[in-house]
């Protein structure tokens, strides 16, 4: 009895597996068009007007793809070529670049969000939620205010700010352990802390451009993005994603519990932490050229999880997509659907994940625990 027992359990554990998989695919394959489409959008619609042709007859012009001087003024930085016409101009060094930003962006915040939510088994933990993003982007803000020579170390100096802020959410939620709602009290606590140190240093600032560009980037904005800031975030980006794939076993393990994690013989809280500064890497990463992009980290995971199931690997891989999706697209209703005025990306991902969060809140009696 006991081998039908095993073999049952066997298919039905296959059969979940085959069944995730195919999810996942799906996932991957809806991200896909879903960003094809808002990429089409986004480099054929503007203040300056090209047809489909125009754009996309730029966009794979060989004469720019196949010529490595022009990708090592983009990669590396350096002047456009004179031969650049004013078309490829617009599509190459304006549209494309603000694109392959908010790739980046959403795939750090959904990824960060899910590796966060992983470690506190708090399906509610986000980035910004935890506190994460305000300390982060307090650091930044006193970059761009005082400090504009830093702007190089950027990321470094926002996961610097971004690991402050988890530590001081960490020593507040403990006792004796944490729970989900813990966590959750504390980052809101030392979030509303940082952004009002935030706020607080407008007051200190004479120069009004300078306002008027934090304000933007307080708000989440992928307005003005440029081959520097994907240059500043790409490293990182790379960095950040590829340790995050190397940690999934990890990630399932810690998915068990702490105690049952210990009896494996994992140091439990050394793990956590080094997992934590991964997220916290990849934050900065987004902070630093995209400003405060909230919600993305908290329900692109939870969509994910909602079709892969909880398995790390599958979870992540389908937030490095699905995360790029969301935003590119937001960023398209942010830019197009007030045209000529260009709304902060932030808002848009605010007013979708607003009532999401409420409608979670709605579901499920148990919220909080993954």
């Amino acid at each position: 009895m006991s081998k039908v027992t095993d073999a049952v359990g066997a298919v039905r554990s296959g059969w979940r597996d085959r069944y995730a998989d195919s999810m996942l695919a799906l996932v991957i394959v809806g991200s896909l068009a879903v960003l094809l489409g808002a990429t089409l959008l986004q480099v054929s619609f503007g203040a300056y007007p090209l047809t489909l042709a125009e754009a996309w007859g730029a966009v794979f012009d060989s004469a720019v793809v196949l010529d490595a001087d022009v990708w090592r003024a983009f990669l590396l930085g350096g002047d456009i070529p004179e031969w650049f016409t004013q078309r490829q101009f617009v599509v190459w060094n304006i549209r494309l670049p603000r694109i392959l930003v908010g790739v980046l962006v959403g795939a750090n915040l959904a990824v960060s969000g899910a590796i966060f939510q992983v470690v506190t088994r708090n399906e509610l933990a986000s980035p910004y939620v935890l506190g994460i993003s305000d300390g982060a982007g307090l650091v930044v803000l006193v970059t761009l205010t005082f400090l504009s020579g830093l702007l190089p170390l950027m990321p470094v100096l926002a996961a610097v700010g971004g690991a402050m802020a988890f530590l001081i959410v960490y020593l507040i939620a403990w006792k004796n352990g944490t729970s989900p709602v813990r966590l959750v009290l504390a980052g809101v606590v030392v979030g509303t802390v940082f952004g009002s140190v935030q706020r607080a240093m407008f007051f200190f600032i004479n120069d009004l451009g300078v306002v008027m560009s934090a304000q933007a980037w307080l708000s989440g904005s992928l307005l003005g993005t440029d081959w520097a800031q994907v240059r500043i975030a790409l490293p990182f980006t790379l960095v950040s994603l590829g340790l995050a794939l190397a940690v999934t076993k990890e990630l399932d393990v810690l998915l068990l519990g702490e105690e049952t994690a210990q009896s494996l013989g994992m140091p439990v809280e050394k793990v956590r932490f080094g997992v934590a500064g991964i997220a916290i890497l990849s934050t900065a990463a987004a902070i630093a050229v995209a400003g405060l992009v909230g919600f993305v980290g908290l329900i692109v995971p939870h969509m994910v999880r909602n079709l892969v199931g909880s398995n790390s690997k599958r979870l992540l891989i389908g937030c490095a997509f699905l995360g790029p999706a969301l935003l590119v697209g937001a960023d398209v209703g942010a830019r197009l659907a007030l045209s000529p005025i260009q709304l902060p990306v932030g808002i848009i991902t605010g007013l979708v994940g607003g009532p999401y969060f409420l409608y979670l809140m709605r579901k499920k009696e148990d919220i909080g625990s993954v």
